[in-house]
């Protein structure tokens, strides 16, 4: 490459250079037995390492408490959307499964829960176009529903959760696909959190999904084999071939994380880098930013120019400056610079100076 590329895209999104080139090193002959990772028995001990050392990573770099399990699961994010229903709705009589719609994924959860079980959606913020997260009091979460739902990062539109509602004894489940291993959060909050992999921790394609004990046992008769919980941690996440190569990027991803200080050190640069965008945005009238100042996010910052005409001219140029993949969601429009672990400080620099220079020469 002539010029280094700062890729903003949403997801699939980049990777850690360090994590490609170990990738590329391996590629042909995995810790030298002459194959390549993604040529090795699923059930091999090769791979049963990278498993196992994928795990305990994980589990160090988040203090993960011990009652909690690890799985990898096929389908990414949006497989679990079916999943959760089906493995947790029979806990309770009535079925009852509770979601808050503050955005697009959030929205398409709650749309799967419901052919599963009595899904209710107790708070929203499609009102006003989900450029907030919206308020859940105590007196809306019903202790007699199975969980409570809500998507914690909302790429779109650039929202996250700031501050995660007390939910009594409903357990509380989050979608973290933009935003697991971004910044430190309490566990023990939870019953269950997944992600889909390909914003912080490697391909598309698959999730993981960390449960509390407790909550294992309870999947409904119909739950297919592949999306019962209760099975997959019972076979270690291999009661069928699993994507061997995604596992082996996961580990490669939390060994490079582990080596930029954990996630404390990663959520402080990654405040850092949407505090200099934001920085921007809030420094005039040119830049218009989606999300209430209240809900922002630290992965996702989503923004408008006065104009679709104007918006275009700033994605093509900001393209031929190397700052690719800026284009907001067809939801949205106008502009979304997803800054994960991986993006530097340097790359979030130079789109701040192209943003300042733009608005120089077209304010």
């Amino acid at each position: 490459m002539a010029e280094k590329i700062y890729n903003f895209g949403a997801g699939p999104a980049m990777l850690p250079e360090p994590v490609m080139q170990k990738i590329q090193q391996e590629w042909l002959d995995f810790q030298g037995m002459g194959v390549s990772v993604i040529e090795i028995s699923h059930r091999s001990k090769e791979f049963i390492a990278v498993l196992d050392e994928a795990q305990s990573l994980f589990r160090e770099l988040t203090g993960l408490p011990d009652n909690y399990r690890i799985l990898f699961a096929h389908g990414g994010a949006r497989m679990q959307f079916a999943a959760l229903p089906l493995n947790f709705a029979e806990r309770v009589s009535s079925r009852k499964c509770l979601y808050v719609e503050s955005g697009n994924f959030a929205g398409l959860a709650a749309k799967e829960a419901k052919i599963f079980s009595d899904m209710d959606i107790i708070a929203s913020s499609a009102a006003t176009d989900f450029d907030r997260i919206p308020e859940v009091t105590a007196d809306q979460i019903d202790q007699s529903a199975a969980y409570l739902h809500i998507t914690s990062n909302n790429t779109i539109y650039g929202t996250r959760w700031n501050q995660f509602p007390e939910t009594g004894n409903v357990p509380l489940i989050a979608d973290m696909t933009s935003e697991l291993l971004s910044r430190r959060i309490d566990y023990n909050q939870f019953g269950v959190v997944y992600a889909g992999l390909q914003k912080n921790l490697g391909p598309s394609g698959m999730a993981m999904v960390i449960i509390r004990e407790d909550l294992l046992g309870y999947a409904a008769k119909q739950t297919p084999t592949l999306l019962n919980y209760t099975q997959c941690n019972k076979d270690n996440s291999l009661t069928n071939t699993t994507n061997t190569f995604a596992v082996y990027v996961i580990k490669l991803v939390l060994e490079w994380l582990k080596e930029q200080g954990g996630v404390a050190a990663i959520e402080k640069l990654n405040e850092q880098k949407a505090a200099r965008l934001y920085q921007v945005i809030d420094g005039s009238d040119f830049y218009r930013g989606i999300a209430q100042a209240e809900s922002r996010s630290i992965m996702n910052v989503s923004f408008k120019l006065a104009s679709e005409e104007l918006d275009a001219k700033f994605l093509q140029e900001a393209d031929a400056a190397g700052l690719y993949a800026l284009k907001g969601h067809r939801n949205v429009g106008g502009i979304r610079a997803s800054i994960y672990n991986p993006m530097s400080m340097v790359g979030v620099e130079k789109l701040a100076k192209f943003m300042e220079e733009f608005q120089r020469k077209n304010g």
